[in-house]
């Protein structure tokens, strides 16, 4: 808006005036060269009226036929031509036609006058039309400007319209969306606080069964384990009597000893297992056999003896094995003891149980 009142400022300011005429002085020369050919033409066609024309001559004469006669007679002269004298014009028709050629010559000129103003008002007035078609094209131009301007303001504020709308409908809709979140969530909360209680409903119902089941389990597991224990007891007091029996017949066979023993030879060594506790015949037959082939040795044999006390579990599992007495050859001895600790776990006697206690001798195959 301000470079249009800018602009139609500075055009008012200054007057308007006519656009510079072109070609002037070719318009100026060539009304010079038609004069000069307008007083050419009157004075040739005023000296052409009076000028007298000359007097002509002329011989009027007819051709004899020729007639053949018996004598032929000599034709009579022709007569003389008779000069016909032109009559000489009035002095007052010459002075009519020279006062008449000067009144066409003024009306020509006054003619030609009135052309070359009317040519110039018609020039005059074309200026001032095509000074005026400028000026109505500038103040069109400057209208179609300041209505463009405003066509452009308001399409920015239309467009300022629909983007505050469009804000106010994306926050009508993300309330919306809002609301119906809180409500499901709400929903949610609600169906979970339900199922929550339902499942602890059911914990407890299934707690309680549950309880009753373990209550009622733990007392026929308490009545099994007492007719268990009961059972054990009877068959360990009954397996006590026979062990004692074996033993009572083992050591009168081996003249009132109170340990088992045995030999075997093993593929690098020797040695002997005496029980610590009551043992079947058998058993230490069953602990050469599964310590001798863990024996590796290459060294001396003469001489050497090493004696490894053993803990077993029931089961058989090697709970710890040391040497209780020594060969002197330190070589020996830890080889004597990594056959020991090979041989775990140690094999179950006839009641299905491991000594707690016993040991070992081990001499090298050979010694």
């Amino acid at each position: 808006m301000t470079l249009l009142h800018r602009q139609t400022r500075a055009s008012s300011a200054q007057p308007i005036r006519p656009p510079r005429e072109r070609g002037t002085g070719k318009a100026f020369a060539l009304a010079a060269l038609m004069h000069l050919l307008l007083g050419w033409l009157l004075y040739h066609g005023i000296n052409w009226q009076n000028n007298t024309p000359a007097g002509a001559e002329a011989e009027i004469w007819t051709e004899i036929p020729d007639t053949s006669a018996p004598t032929p007679r000599p034709a009579p002269p022709p007569p003389a031509p008779v000069k016909v004298q032109p009559a000489p014009p009035p002095a007052k028709d010459e002075e009519a036609d020279i006062a008449l050629q000067e009144k066409k010559r003024k009306q020509q000129q006054a003619a030609a006058r009135e052309a070359q103003l009317a040519e110039q008002r018609r020039q005059q007035e074309q200026a001032r039309q095509e000074a005026e078609e400028k000026r109505q094209q500038q103040l069109a131009a400057q209208a179609a400007q300041q209505k463009a301007m405003q066509d452009k303001q308001k399409q920015i504020e239309q467009q300022r319209q629909a983007e505050l709308q469009k804000q106010q409908q994306q926050k009508a809709q993300q309330d919306k969306q809002r609301q119906q979140q809180a409500e499901a969530q709400k929903q949610e909360q609600l169906k979970e606080q339900k199922e929550k209680e339902k499942e602890q409903q059911e914990a407890k119902a299934k707690a309680d069964a549950q309880a009753k089941a373990k209550a009622e389990a733990d007392a026929k597991a308490k009545a099994a384990a007492q007719a268990k224990a009961k059972a054990d007891a009877e068959a360990k007091a009954k397996l006590d009597a026979e062990r004692k029996a074996r033993l009572s017949a083992l050591q009168g066979q081996l003249g009132g000893g109170t340990a088992g023993s045995g030999e075997g030879l093993a593929k690098s060594g020797t040695g002997k297992g005496a029980g610590g506790n009551a043992t079947s015949p058998g058993y230490a037959e069953k602990v050469q056999r599964r310590v001798r082939p863990n024996i590796v040795w290459a060294g001396e044999t003469a001489g050497l003896e090493t004696v490894v006390s053993v803990r077993c579990s029931p089961t058989g599992t090697l709970l710890s094995a040391n040497i209780t007495r020594s060969s002197g050859n330190e070589q020996w001895d830890q080889a004597a003891l990594r056959a020991v600790q090979r041989s775990d776990p140690m094999p179950v006697d006839i009641d299905g149980k491991a000594p707690d206690r016993f040991t070992i001798t081990l001499r090298p195959a050979g010694g």
